[in-house]
C-alpha cells in the first residue's frame, strides 16, 4: 500500500492519468490524496471529477480555492465557461455530494516511518499550531454541513486579513477559508498578503513556510499546492510544494508519501 499526494491538476486530466499510471497506482491498496484545486483553467474538469468518483474508496482530497468555487456555483445555480461540463453533468449531484465533505486539512500517518504529513492546499500559517489547525478544518466542514449555501456565498474578499479568535460569523469563516486555500506571503505578524503578485520575498512580504517550518516536530511534514510560481521548491525539507504549474504549461507532480520520491509528467 502507497499513498500518493497530487498537485494541483485544475482541469488537466490528460496529464493526470499519465502521471496514475507513471506510479502504477492501484486502487485496491493504494491511496491518492488531492492537494486541492481539482477543477477550472484546464479543459478536463469534468473528467477529473469523474476520476475522482469513480474511485472514490481510493481517493482523498483537500478544499482548494476552485474547488470552494465550483461549489459555489452548483449552490447558487451559476454558469460558468471552463467549468460548464461539469455544471450541466448527470452526475452534478454526485460530485456536489462528494466534494462538500472534503476538508480543509489532513493527516495522513505513515506506520512504516513513524512520519505524519498535514496536506492543505496553501498551507498553514505559523500563527496556528496544528491542533488549531484541525479544530479550524473541523469547524468550517460542520458550517458547509449546516448551511453551505450562505457560508458559501459569503467567503468571498480579502478581509479580515490576519487571524484573531474572537471573529464571528462569516468574516471567521473568511479568514479561516483565505489561509487554507489563498496563503502565500505573510506579514511578521500573520497577516495574509493576498495582493502580493510578484515571487519575491521582503521584508513585508514573507513566504508563510518559512516560519511555520519552526512549528513542526522532527517526523512532521506539510504538503501543500497553489502555488506554481515556487515550481515545488521551498528549500525546506518538512514542507513540499507540489504545485509545478501544470495548468501553465508545465509539469503535473506528485509524492509518494512512504519514501518521498517525486514523480511528475508534463503538460501534453
Amino acid at each position: 500500500m502507497a499513498h500518493y499526494v497530487i498537485g494541483d491538476v485544475q482541469g488537466c486530466y490528460a496529464e493526470l492519468e499519465k502521471l496514475v499510471n507513471k506510479i502504477n497506482f492501484n486502487p485496491d491498496k493504494d491511496k491518492i490524496i488531492f492537494a486541492g484545486d481539482l477543477v477550472n483553467r484546464g479543459t478536463q474538469s469534468l473528467e477529473v471529477m469523474e476520476f475522482c468518483i469513480k474511485y472514490k474508496n481510493s481517493v482523498k482530497a483537500v478544499l482548494g480555492n476552485h474547488d470552494f468555487y465550483l461549489l459555489y456555483l452548483i449552490e447558487h445555480k451559476k454558469k460558468n465557461r471552463s467549468l460548464r461540463k461539469v455544471l450541466e453533468s448527470e452526475n452534478i449531484e454526485k460530485y456536489h455530494k462528494w466534494l462538500k465533505k472534503l476538508p480543509l486539512l489532513l493527516e495522513i500517518k505513515i506506520k512504516k516511518t513513524d512520519e505524519v504529513f498535514w496536506i492543505s492546499h496553501a498551507g498553514i500559517p505559523f500563527i496556528w499550531d496544528i491542533r488549531l489547525a484541525k479544530k479550524l478544518s473541523k469547524e468550517i466542514q460542520l458550517g458547509m454541513r449546516e448551511d453551505s449555501f450562505r457560508l458559501l456565498e459569503n467567503i468571498w474578499g480579502d478581509t479580515p486579513k490576519i487571524w484573531n479568535s474572537n471573529l464571528k460569523e462569516y468574516k471567521r469563516s473568511r479568514t479561516i477559508i483565505n489561509y487554507f486555500t489563498r496563503m502565500r506571503f505573510l506579514g511578521k505578524d500573520g497577516s495574509l498578503k493576498l495582493k502580493a503578485k510578484k515571487n519575491k520575498e521582503d521584508k513585508v512580504h514573507i513566504p508563510w513556510f518559512k516560519q511555520t517550518v519552526n512549528n513542526l516536530k522532527d517526523n512532521e511534514f506539510i504538503v501543500f499546492g497553489h502555488w506554481a510560481a515556487l515550481k515545488g521548491k521551498t528549500n525546506l525539507e518538512n514542507i513540499i510544494g507540489l504545485d509545478t504549474g501544470c495548468v501553465w504549461g508545465n509539469k503535473l507532480t506528485a509524492i509518494r508519501l512512504e519514501d518521498r520520491k517525486i514523480f511528475q509528467v508534463k503538460k501534453s
